[in-house]
């Protein structure tokens, strides 16, 4: 047993680690990210757009590298990235079918963009790896003020719009037939979408912002229908893998995004998989 703990690298001092000041702010910029991935998640669940919402982390690379180019901070650049390739994607794509297209049009070109940037800043190796996987423990002072204000305005913006959105997210047809603004909806969620993407990719990373953003809000969809409770259970899910990620990965000393990922997940699978049961369970009571 011992063996097997020190092969995982439990740290026996990882109190003093966790109340450290990096890990102080990792924890609340942390808890600021997983509130704005719970607001936008269940959405992005309903609305079908898990795939804009993945590609919009791959978009923010190039912008996040060419920041580094021009000597901005890499939030800036990833921010103008993303909401900018929202936007595009927003306005290109009202139906699914094009809006596949349009995200998967933009995101290559982003790409192309990110590789190219990256060829020319000799400095940008870290910031690539950083946009890739993260780095909650590296998160400043200024960051966590301006994810503050980020996740308010993202608050504010889908309290507004809350009605006209979960109407035309459950059905459009319909909703565009009574008069709602369906392309202006789609396009402002998108924009919504990609600041809290700039936000989780920077506590994620972009090969990980999948699990955050989706996996949590997926499990509280499978939980209950009602879209209110969904969104506080979605939220409270990505709360949860933050703080435990975070909590493990001191006790643990393994990387923080990865911790978090595998917690959100486990969420998700342990969900599925109660849910699956039940219904198993059901459809034998049925039968006999």
């Amino acid at each position: 047993m011992n063996t097997t703990i020190v092969a995982l690298g439990y740290q026996d001092n990882w109190w003093p680690i966790l109340t450290s000041s990096f890990m102080r702010n990792a924890l609340i910029g942390g808890t600021i990210v997983a509130l704005a991935a719970g607001l936008i998640g269940y959405f992005v669940v309903v609305r079908n757009t898990a795939f804009a919402a993945h590609a919009l982390a791959h978009i923010g690379l190039p912008g996040a590298t060419g920041a580094v180019l021009v000597g901005v901070p890499v939030g800036v650049g990833l921010g103008v990235f993303c909401i900018g390739g929202a936007l595009v994607i927003g306005a290109l794509g009202r139906r699914a079918a094009d809006r596949e297209v349009a995200t998967g049009t933009v995101l290559a070109m982003a790409t192309g963009l990110g590789l190219f940037f990256n060829s020319l800043a000799t400095k940008s190796s870290s910031t690539l790896t950083n946009v890739l996987f993260g780095n909650l423990l590296a998160i400043s002072r200024q960051q966590i003020i301006t994810f503050a204000v980020l996740v308010a305005v993202l608050g504010v913006c889908i309290a507004l719009i809350y009605r006209p959105l979960l109407f035309t997210s459950v059905n459009a047809q319909v909703a565009d037939a009574r008069g709602v603004p369906v392309r202006a909806l789609s396009v402002a969620f998108m924009a919504l979408l990609g600041l809290a993407v700039t936000m989780a990719v920077q506590a994620v990373g972009t090969l990980l912002l999948f699990a955050l953003v989706v996996s949590p809000a997926a499990a509280a969809i499978m939980l209950t229908p009602r879209p209110g409770k969904a969104i506080a259970l979605s939220t409270a899910f990505s709360l949860a893998a933050v703080w435990v990620g975070l909590g493990l990965s001191a006790m643990f000393n393994a990387p923080p995004s990865f911790v978090i990922v595998t917690v959100a997940c486990s969420v998700w699978a342990v969900v599925w998989a109660g849910q699956r049961g039940l219904r198993r369970t059901a459809d034998q009571v049925l039968v006999t």
